[in-house]
């Protein structure tokens, strides 16, 4: 992996802002540059809300990502329609088709559907989404270990939510595992 650029986008409330976190976390855990951008719009809960990640093996320059992003994961499909032409051609689309129900307009582009929130809920609560897109996201590209993501959990979560951290791992292998099934 020489730089990954990843943007991370639905509506405020999906967990946008702590899956991007993590991944920041997780790369410095693992020995990598990075940088996270957070962007929201007007509202909190409900509004609109991505962030711009960088993990990269050499220094990150800017952290703001234009036309020339590797990865976009959308939550929504207000987010496909905004953030797919940010990629790159040959870049990966990882779509929430739990909730977007329409295919993108590019074709020169690797697209991935995973219901997140159905998955969510087998995992144990939809408020796990957020990390069934994550663990998509590391099957597909590698960019960091699980392990580094799970460390991060502990240390997100603390010694006050550690009961959450086995559903959240959970939720990250079974997003892998979506994607396992399909690349296979």
């Amino acid at each position: 992996m020489a730089t990954e650029k990843i943007i991370m986008a639905g509506f405020g409330g999906q967990g946008v802002m702590s899956m991007g976190q993590l991944m920041t976390y997780a790369g410095m855990i693992h020995g990598k540059q990075v940088s996270w951008l957070p962007a929201y719009g007007p509202e909190m809960r409900g509004g609109t809300a991505n962030c711009s990640v960088i993990v990269s093996d050499s220094l990150v320059g800017s952290p703001i990502i234009t036309e020339d992003a590797s990865c976009a994961i959308v939550m929504n499909l207000p987010s496909m329609t905004k953030f797919e032409n940010n990629l790159v051609p040959g870049g990966k689309l990882i779509i929430n088709s739990s909730l977007v129900q329409e295919d993108p307009q590019r074709k020169d582009i690797d697209v991935y559907k995973v219901p997140a929130n159905a998955i969510a809920a087998e995992a144990g609560s939809p408020k796990v989404a957020n990390m069934v897109m994550l663990g998509a996201y590391i099957e597909l590209t590698g960019a960091v270990p699980f392990e580094a993501v799970y460390e991060t959990l502990k240390k997100v979560y603390g010694a006050g939510k550690e009961h959450f951290i086995p559903m959240n791992e959970k939720a990250l292998q079974m997003g892998a595992e979506a994607v396992r099934k399909k690349t296979a």
